[in-house]
Order: structure tokens, then C-alpha cells, then sequence
């Protein structure tokens, strides 16, 4: 294995089992067995900017104070923030953490330009990486390479998003040794923080004259009488049903 497949398996790949043979193509070993990945990736495409996405750079380490992410020209119309996670979390718990991501510092950026990566698939198919497996594979699209870069240098990308020559392996590789992965109590905390809370349960309605407390309470009159009242003077009552407590009270047993 060499430098940048070892930097790879340390940031981005869950732990094979130890019987398991090296896959011949890195993207393939980004999700185990059980459907978890250790990498996610946040793009900023059609057009890219760095502009937009430098303020998640940033504000991942000054405000919220996890580890440098990684950045990437996708090859094609984007740029990437890819971040590697301490332990493998399920997909969905991958997604939900960078969309939190995306409502903090990219909410006025249209929800079509900004890529959360892994996307979920069909049953039975391989989630979609989308550009981020032209990145893992340093591969081209056409004569135009996708690699990681050093985020000083990415404003230079921020029109032409992608390399003229293949990257080098060595170069890759010193780039990415520079990063740590995110510790998973930090990742919780924040995928707990933004979690959309739970709408509160419907109010329940106000109970109508008669209904609302029990027969064997209301056979007593002066029970009846406070209940009237009560029904009488509550705002949140409909004003019919009010008048009609009002009502009541003028025959109910013990009225003035």
C-alpha cells in the first residue's frame, strides 16, 4: 500500500475485517458491511465557490473547533470539504450532520449547488458518491483531474475547478497526513444540536359544555356550577359555547 492509499485508509476508510482482501477500488471500501462511512463530503457546485464554502472551512475550526477538513476540486463544476470522521456512523447520520452543516453556513445558497455526499441509493445498490469517487480515484474527466489541494490555493480553482495534470501521488498524500479525524463526541453533540426539534403535540381542543367532565361529577350541582364558570370566563373557549355556559348558569340549581 502506498503513502496516499495509507493517509486514505486512516481518514476515510471504516477498519476492513481482517480477512478482507484490499478492494482494487478505494471508493468501494468507503461504506462497510453495516452501512456506515467515516467520510462526508460537503460540495459546492454549478458553479463552484470558494467564496461560500471557505466560510465552512473556517468556521468549522474558529467556531465549532473540529479538525482542518480537507479540500477538493471535483474535476468538473465543484469544490469539496471532506471530512473524516474518528468512527464509522450510519449514512443517514453522515447526511443529517452535513445538512446541519449546510443550514448553518450555506442556507442562502441554493439547495441544487450544494452536494451532501454519500447520496442514499435504491435497496440492493451502492450509495452514490457522485464527483467525491473522482477524487478518491484520481481520476479525469477528459483531460480535467480531480484532487485534494491546499486550501490556500483553492481560491485559484474557484473558475477552473480542477487539474490540467494528473496529480501527484506523493503530493496527494502530504496534503491529507496534515489532517485528524473528527472526535465522534464532538460529531454527536453537534448531530444532536441539529436534529429539527420535534414539532410539540397538537393542542387539544377545548371540551364542549356537558362533555368535559365526568357525568357522576356534574350530578352534583355545585360541582356543575363551577364547571359553567370555568367554561364561561376561558378565553380559549369558542365565544358560542361560552353563551351557552352563560345560559346554562342562569337555571343551573343555586344560580343568583
Amino acid at each position: 500500500m502506498n503513502r496516499l492509499a495509507t493517509e486514505c485508509q486512516r481518514l476515510f476508510l471504516p477498519t476492513p475485517a481482517p480477512d478482507a482482501a484490499p478492494p482494487a477500488d478505494p471508493v468501494q471500501a468507503l461504506v462497510d458491511a453495516q452501512g456506515r462511512v467515516r467520510a462526508a463530503v460537503l460540495e459546492v457546485a454549478r458553479p463552484a465557490d470558494w467564496q461560500a464554502l471557505s466560510a465552512v472551512w473556517r468556521g468549522v475550526q474558529a467556531d465549532l473547533g473540529l479538525p482542518e477538513p480537507a479540500v477538493a476540486v471535483n474535476g468538473r463544476d465543484g469544490l469539496q470539504l471532506w471530512f473524516s470522521l474518528a468512527q464509522p456512523v450510519p449514512l443517514a447520520q453522515a447526511r443529517a450532520w452535513l445538512d446541519g452543516l449546510r443550514r448553518r453556513y450555506l442556507g442562502e445558497l441554493p439547495l441544487a449547488r450544494v452536494g451532501l455526499l454519500p447520496q442514499p441509493a435504491a435497496a440492493g445498490e451502492a450509495p452514490h458518491w457522485g464527483q467525491a469517487a473522482a477524487v478518491l480515484r484520481q481520476q479525469p474527466e477528459g483531460d480535467c483531474w480531480a484532487a485534494f489541494v491546499a486550501p490556500d490555493l483553492a481560491a485559484v480553482f474557484a473558475d477552473t475547478p480542477w487539474l490540467d495534470l494528473p496529480p501527484g501521488a506523493e503530493g496527494q498524500a502530504e496534503l491529507l497526513s496534515r489532517m485528524r479525524p473528527m472526535p465522534h463526541a464532538a460529531f454527536t453533540a453537534l448531530l444532536a444540536e441539529w436534529r429539527p426539534a420535534a414539532p410539540p403535540p397538537p393542542a387539544s381542543p377545548p371540551p364542549a359544555v356537558g362533555d368535559a367532565a365526568p357525568a357522576a361529577d356534574l350530578a352534583a350541582p355545585e360541582q356543575a356550577r363551577q364547571f359553567l364558570l370555568r367554561v364561561m370566563h376561558d378565553d380559549g373557549v369558542a365565544m358560542a359555547l361560552r353563551i351557552e355556559a352563560a345560559k346554562a348558569l342562569l337555571v343551573a340549581p343555586g344560580a343568583p
